[in-house]
Parts: C-alpha cells; structure tokens; sequence
C-alpha cells in the first residue's frame, strides 16, 4: 500500500468570496482539481483518488510560515493576482523558499501562473509585464517537443488569466514541471473572476466579452493534472 502523497499548495491570493465559500481558498480549488485529475490517471495502484493524496494549503500573503520540506513530497504554487516581480516581503520570503525548494533533490514543485514566475525569479530570469497584454479563458498554447512528449498532444487547451511573463528559460533540470498557465476546474469560477474584473476596470469591456465567449470552451485541466501527478510519482 503506497503512503498518500502529501503536497503543500502555497495559497498566494484569497479568491473571490463567492469562490472563497465554494472551496475554500486556492486550496481547494486545487484540492478539487487534483482529485479529479488522480481519476483521470486512473492509476489507483499508484494513487487512490480517495485516500491517496494528502494535500495541505498554507497561506503565504497573511502569514509567515511555509512547509517543513521534511514533511511533504511536493509544492505547489498558486496563481495570484499579485505581480511575481515586485519588491515585497512576502514576495520575497516566498522567493527565498522556493529557492530552498530548488535546492533540494527530493520535494518537487509545480508553479501554476503566478507560481511558475516565482519559480523563473527564484531561478534568475527576469519576469515582468508582457507585451501582448492579458491572456484570458481558454486558449490555444503551443508545445515545445518536450512539451508534446510530456502531454502527449500537440497542444494544450487551457485556463489563462495573465498579463505577466517569463522572459526567459532559465538553466534548470528537465525534471522540473513549470507550466505557464492557469488550471482552474470549473468554467464558473472563471466566468466569476472575469466579470468581476470587468466590472472593475481592469478588463476592458471588449475583453471581458471575448474572455467570456471562451470561458465555456473545452480545455484540459483536468489532464494537464494528471500529467502532473504523474510526474509527482515518478522515482
């Protein structure tokens, strides 16, 4: 009988309050996500969607305490709505702990949009504002060949919410997974997160009504998760 697996999700926002309540937190989200994507892997030798993960939501904006790395095999970084590249304590702790992360040959980490430019920052690239502006619903991203032998498709139909970029690849090992994207689960959630920021000015109303015309579309959450895991139990 193989132990859960027992990954730590660094919450690095708070949802909105209607989303708050539905998962509570990023934890959950992620929490529900991953639980459907072990089903998709449909390895329950490996990992029982029901027993076998162990998942543990840390909330790195309002508190200072992170994972012993001791205690789990793998972290997990959010997205936000903050900017990976600012100049601020909790940024910069949370830097400095996945450069711990880094550092180390055991706990692997995934970073999910603001969490992958953590991931590039904390390895030495630069990141920063884009200038193709926002990536938002679902989109169309193309592959690298590593990419295609990792996914096992040409490309991937995922969840964006984004502005910021890495610029650059930084030197790292292949085994590290750093994906440049948003999973989210549910369509709802998103349709929420654009219309709010629609109503506040931050998408512009031809944005938020394009965003939406894609927001239902197809995409593969729930597969790039069982990718994911998958490479969680690889020796």
């Amino acid at each position: 009988m193989h132990s859960p697996l027992r990954i730590a999700v660094l919450e690095c926002d708070t949802p909105l309050d209607s989303i708050n309540r539905r998962y509570n937190g990023y934890g959950g989200v992620f929490r529900a996500l991953l639980t459907a994507s072990a089903k998709a892997l449909n390895q329950p030798e490996k990992l029982n969607p029901e027993t076998g993960l162990e998942i543990t939501a840390w909330d790195i904006v309002n508190d200072d305490k992170y994972p012993k790395l001791e205690d789990v095999d793998a972290v997990l970084l959010t997205g936000s709505k903050h900017n990976s590249f600012d100049d601020i304590p909790w940024i910069n702790r949370l830097v400095e702990f996945t450069q711990q992360v880094l550092a180390q040959d055991r706990v692997r980490l995934l970073g999910i949009c603001f969490g992958h430019q953590i991931v590039g920052r904390a390895l030495g690239a630069k990141v920063g504002r884009s200038d193709q502006g926002w990536e938002i619903a679902v989109c169309d991203m193309d592959l690298t060949d590593k990419g295609k032998e990792l996914f096992g498709r040409e490309k991937i139909r995922i969840q964006q919410m984004h502005r910021d970029i890495v610029f650059e690849y930084p030197q790292m090992s292949l085994r590290w997974v750093h994906p440049r994207a948003v999973l989210c689960r549910a369509w709802d959630m998103v349709t929420e997160i654009i219309g709010s920021r629609t109503k506040s000015g931050i998408f512009k109303e031809t944005q938020g009504k394009d965003a939406l015309s894609r927001a239902h579309n197809e995409h593969d959450g729930v597969a790039i998760g069982a990718v994911f895991l998958k490479f969680l139990l690889e020796d």
